[in-house]
């Protein structure tokens, strides 16, 4: 797999531009959608491509996005939303796959 070209920053701009469009898709109510990785995985998808290193599949990105905000509800972070997501989506997208 290729590395990652893509810095974690601008990862984390695209996740909250795909929160963004979310909310806006439902604005109806207020954002509240509770298979909301399902619609995350597709936008990101479009947005994100290959620059993670390969292009991944929009089940990989649902588990990324779901364990993403598994991980920001077991710690008190101080860090914004999307900066962390970013941080576990390069952290796993980076380890050794066995």
């Amino acid at each position: 797999m290729h590395q990652p070209e893509i810095s974690v920053d601008d990862l984390a701009a695209l996740i909250k531009q795909t929160g963004e469009a979310h909310h806006a898709a439902y604005a109806a109510s207020d954002g509240v959608d509770p298979e909301w990785a399902m619609w995350y995985s597709a936008h990101f998808q479009t947005l994100v491509g290959e620059r993670l290193g390969k292009q991944l599949t929009r089940s990989e990105i649902v588990y990324l996005f779901l364990l993403a905000q598994q991980r920001i509800d077991e710690v008190e972070s101080s860090t914004p939303w999307p900066l962390f997501y970013a941080e576990v989506f390069l952290s796993e997208v980076e380890a050794p796959q066995h």
